[in-house]
């Protein structure tokens, strides 16, 4: 017990360096594990004028989430028109290093970014050129779970992926998500199955947590809050169970 321990507090360390500017490529590079189930592959999905936070958190969740399981993790940014160079909402420019492969993911982030500037790059922009809605509406199949936070749920929507589902998004998009025929409900995550959002720009860390608990376990879930010193915030919605 006290060797595993040792052993999860340096791999904690190594995770911290990720966030002190370490190379994105490292969370794909980290230590290949050999358990009995096959690699957890995310991508994170980048286009112009996305939200940095919105696509930060959740991509470091999961990149460090590999330190906490015996299952190999591997996190990814793709661009559809990858790979290529984003510029993001306050002007980070961010490489997507992959093309758009969902048929090669077992989880696909979506994050937001400029909805309240409709002229500019960013969800309202990308639902009008109209490529990213419909290569989301493709993008369902069985194994794969679509996960989309803030405003990034509004181009799931113009997917109609949430269309009679159960969803949230940013407090301010709530009524154009239920307009458009999401059943928006009042919590920080929602989970649906293979449909999964979260409200705003800082619930990308709860929606990472919670579905690294759902899919690497309850103690990975608690070796990233410790490392992150954040406690997982907000309640989750999932399914009322059915009858036994």
């Amino acid at each position: 017990m006290k060797r595993r321990t040792l052993l999860r507090s340096a791999t904690a360390l190594g995770a911290a360096g990720l966030a002190a500017g370490a190379s994105p490529h490292s969370a794909t590079a980290a230590p290949s594990r050999r358990g009995d189930d096959p690699p957890f592959r995310v991508q994170v999905v980048l286009f112009d004028g996305v939200e940095e936070l919105d696509l930060a958190a959740p991509y470091e969740v999961f990149a460090a989430s590999g330190h906490f399981t015996d299952r190999t993790v591997d996190v990814r940014y793709v661009a559809l028109d990858g790979p290529r160079t984003v510029t993001a909402a306050f002007g980070t420019a961010l490489r997507a290093e992959h093309a758009w492969a969902p048929e090669e993911a077992d989880l696909l982030v979506v994050p937001g970014g400029g909805y309240a500037r409709r002229e500019d790059p960013g969800v309202w922009a990308e639902i009008r050129r109209g490529a990213l809605p419909k290569a989301l509406a493709k993008a369902p199949r069985p194994g794969l779970t679509i996960s989309a936070l803030c405003t990034g749920v509004m181009l799931l929507s113009a997917a109609g992926l949430t269309d009679g589902r159960p969803c949230t998004t940013h407090h301010r998009a709530r009524q154009d998500l239920e307009q458009q025929g999401g059943r928006v409900k009042n919590a920080r995550v929602v989970d649906d199955g293979d449909l999964v959002t979260a409200g705003g720009v800082t619930s990308g860390l709860d929606l990472a947590l919670w579905l690294t608990r759902r899919e690497l376990g309850t103690d990975a879930a608690l070796g990233l809050e410790s490392m992150l010193e954040y406690e997982t915030r907000g309640t989750v919605w999932t399914p009322p169970p059915g009858p036994a």
